[in-house]
């Protein structure tokens, strides 16, 4: 499997080579607490259903159920567990309540990493048209409109309607198995429902995930928007500064410019590399606090300024700053196995 590196010579490969190690606890640890935590919001909304005591927990169950993408995007990287067959079945599992099957995201974000911030090319980009006003932005950033074309590609590809183009016919069979599994789970699900006379999928789960989906778009839109489209993953992926609960609730993928750059080294370890990149090139990776950075670009969009005209403006700062003349001269793009 290829990951994208979007740069040597920074990292000393034998440190790198020291950092990639993975190990099965750091993992264990984050996915037991994260469990465990759902397992108590639950709980508590099993004692609370029809008081306002429920609505903290509806809040903070949906938090949780979102960022269940954290462990599947480690695992599909084959990072977060030593044990092979524990990344494949943890991101299987957890796919499921975040309706992503994780055959279909293995693929869809290897061909980002490859393509990072590609116009052309990056999944994540042809997934959205080009964001030129207030209300694009905050549609986006609500992340509602993902919530479609979540049950969109589950079902299409189900029925093996779907159109991924980056994939390989082995890869195709295993997404379009995997998704009939899906869906046989959702429908297994809601017929639960229907026997019981029950609304139970709805308070445990789509409401609290549908209700606080915007919580993970602060981080998922905030990754790459408005950075260069340069093709050098330091300067077109955003890390973010923010509190103990959201870089554990994301598995450390708030230090998101290192993960993308070095995609082999487990999120345990990211906090470390971030500290050692920055100094070995002595600027600062683009860093934002979360709300900070979607209120500038808000702020920004109300007074007519677009997607593409805030993606020259950090082509301009780049630039002129210096960075991407060093990472140009001093740095090769490459790729390594992951």
């Amino acid at each position: 499997m290829h990951d994208w590196v979007g740069t040597e010579n920074v990292v000393d490969k034998q440190r790198l080579q020291e950092l990639s190690e993975r190990r099965n606890g750091p993992a264990a640890l984050y996915l037991t607490s994260h469990l465990g935590a759902i397992a108590l919001t639950t709980t508590a909304l099993y004692f609370t259903i029809g008081s306002w005591w429920c609505v903290p927990f509806f809040c903070l169950q949906g938090v949780l159920l979102n960022f269940l993408y954290a462990p599947e995007h480690e695992c599909d990287h084959f990072t977060a567990f030593k044990t092979r067959w524990l990344n494949v079945w943890v991101a299987r599992l957890c796919g499921f309540p975040i309706i992503l099957c994780n055959d279909t995201h293995r693929w869809s974000h290897y061909s980002h990493h490859q393509n990072t911030q590609n116009w052309d090319r990056d999944p994540e980009l042809l997934a959205r048209d080009v964001i030129n006003t207030p209300r694009q932005y905050l549609w986006a950033l609500s992340g509602l409109d993902s919530l479609w074309d979540k049950f969109k590609t589950v079902g299409l590809n189900a029925i093996g309607r779907g159109h991924e183009w980056h994939v390989t016919p082995t890869q195709k069979t295993g997404i379009e198995r995997w998704s009939k599994v899906y869906v046989a789970g959702y429908t297994a699900v809601f017929m639960s429902a229907v026997l019981m006379e029950s609304w139970w999928p709805v308070y445990y789960w789509l409401g609290p995930f549908m209700v606080m989906r915007w919580t993970y778009w602060l981080q998922g839109l905030g990754e790459h928007i408005c950075l260069t489209h340069e093709p050098h993953t330091l300067l077109n992926t955003r890390t973010f500064k923010t509190n103990a609960f959201m870089r554990w609730v994301n598995w450390n993928m708030t230090y998101h410019t290192v993960h993308h750059t070095y995609p082999s080294v487990p999120f345990y370890r990211l906090p470390e590399l971030h500290g050692e990149i920055e100094a070995k090139l002595g600027f600062q990776l683009p860093t934002s606090t979360y709300f900070e950075l979607h209120w500038h670009h808000l702020k920004q969009m109300f007074s007519g300024t677009t997607e593409l005209d805030l993606c020259a403006a950090h082509d301009k700062f780049i630039v002129e700053a210096g960075q991407l003349g060093r990472l140009t001269a001093d740095v090769t793009s490459t790729r390594q196995i992951g």
